[in-house]
């Protein structure tokens, strides 16, 4: 991504990855009954608007949790750009036609086109990494999940009730195949 200045609304992520309720309702509030009326006027109902909504709320709250999305356009664009691509990706799938996306040039700028590929990207490769997690045994997931909250490996076996060693060697095993 080109060095673009962080826009002010970058506390709506910042918001987000603090799981902050005013940000998460002031979203709700000011953003997504755009996105329902877009919704329903192509070929929607109020109930696939939400799930659209809702399921871009966790694609944001985990890019912020992530610590990947700099802002660099208003959150409004970027919200509905992400949110109408989803909604246009759903019609896809449930008709055998081609949609064709017409696009105002003027109502998005390049800035938001990028910071949706980029969320495209990352909600790609999550759900890799969610596919290949779940072919891992119990134990190597449980202790994944413990390394990713505890930062201290000491206890993760703690936890785990087992020695120091045998946590450092199984992670360093787990990340590396």
């Amino acid at each position: 991504m080109s060095q673009s200045k962080i826009h002010v609304d970058q506390i709506y992520i910042e918001g987000l990855a603090a799981n902050d309720s005013a940000v998460i309702e002031s979203i709700y509030k000011k953003f997504v009954p755009k996105v329902v009326s877009y919704v329903m006027n192509n070929s929607g109902d109020r109930d696939q608007a939400q799930d659209v909504v809702q399921e871009i709320m966790i694609l944001l709250f985990n890019q912020a949790k992530a610590n990947v999305l700099q802002l660099t356009c208003p959150f409004d664009a970027y919200f509905f750009l992400l949110c109408k691509r989803k909604w246009l990706n759903e019609l896809k799938k449930t008709s055998n036609k081609g949609v064709t996306i017409n696009e105002d040039a003027a109502s998005i700028n390049e800035s938001a086109h990028e910071l949706v590929d980029q969320a495209e990207e990352f909600e790609e490769k999550q759900q890799l990494f969610d596919t290949m997690f779940q072919k891992l045994g119990d134990k190597c997931q449980e202790l994944l999940k413990l390394s990713f909250t505890i930062k201290s490996m000491e206890e993760v076996a703690e936890k785990l009730n087992v020695t120091y060693g045998y946590v450092r060697k199984k992670n360093r095993f787990v990340l590396v195949s």
